[in-house]
């Protein structure tokens, strides 16, 4: 055992979880103070420590659905939002609580009034800011072990592929279906899989799309422009559902836990409580 590893298990201590099983736990305040002194970085920390299942204090709550190999594999993980609105603000929340080592946050707009009513991020203090920006400090906020970055533009195809380089799960949370299918060509390319999510007024839909799967044309056809939500609007309950759900098949393909909602897609309809998985093959 190095002396970084025997620091960490010094300062480890004992904690009863919630299925009545005592485990080794590690705070967040140790872990920063080893990260000061050794001046390495917390989410290698995070990781050292659990593989001799010592679990970081944070993620104590998802030992019992991930286990430590699933903590250990988001931690070493890779995922590129690509949006930052009502879909991807809750989607970049989500992720960087769970604890997905690296996040790239891709989108070109600034926060306005009308997304107040929806958009995690926003908020009265920071309209007209940034909101790939807003993004990367909001994660900063909530995870120092998250290696994160922002990038402000609205990328076309060949520009999504560079930014995918490497990059183990996209998740869409676009606003047209051109850039949807953009952003599909982009992972078919780099050889990673999608996770689509849209909304339109109290309706949803998720799909994950594999390379090789049938994919949007499935859902779209030969449409390329807005989808319904320019008409339907956008409120605040159903883009948190579809987002969650995007979260949960990333994490799904990340760990190797679940089915992932594959060849097909989910559709829901939060007024009239339809929830129904449509297959494509």
């Amino acid at each position: 055992m190095s002396a970084l590893e025997e620091r960490l298990a010094g300062a480890a201590f004992e904690e009863v979880c919630p299925d009545g099983i005592c485990r080794r736990v590690i705070g967040l305040e140790h872990l920063a103070l080893i990260a000061e002194e050794s001046g390495a970085p917390i989410n290698l920390l995070e990781q050292l420590c659990i593989q001799v299942e010592i679990i970081p204090s944070r993620y104590l709550r998802n030992l019992g659905t991930l286990g430590y190999d699933g903590q250990l594999n988001l931690l070493r993980s890779r995922v590129a939002v690509l949006g930052l609105g009502g879909l991807g603000g809750l989607v970049t929340e989500l992720l960087a609580r769970m604890g997905v080592g690296r996040l790239i946050l891709a989108d070109g707009d600034v926060f306005s009034e009308d997304n107040l009513n929806r958009q995690v991020l926003s908020s009265e203090s920071n309209l007209r800011k940034r909101k790939a920006e807003v993004a990367e400090a909001r994660v900063r906020e909530l995870n120092a072990g998250v290696d994160v970055l922002g990038v402000v533009q609205r990328l076309a195809a060949p520009e999504m592929a560079k930014l995918l380089a490497g990059v183990d799960v996209a998740i869409d949370a676009l606003d047209s279906i051109q850039s949807r299918y953009d952003l599909q060509a982009a992972c078919a390319e780099v050889g990673i899989p999608m996770v689509h999510g849209a909304i339109a007024g109290h309706v949803g839909q998720v799909m994950t799309i594999f390379p090789g799967d049938a994919g949007l044309d499935t859902i779209y056809g030969e449409a390329r422009g807005r989808g319904l939500e320019a008409a339907t609007g956008n409120p605040a309950t159903t883009p948190a559902l579809v987002a969650a759900l995007e979260v949960q098949e990333a994490i799904k393909i990340l760990t190797g836990r679940g089915e992932p909602l594959r060849h097909g897609f989910l559709f829901l309809d939060v007024e009239h409580n339809t929830y129904e998985f449509i297959s494509v093959i």
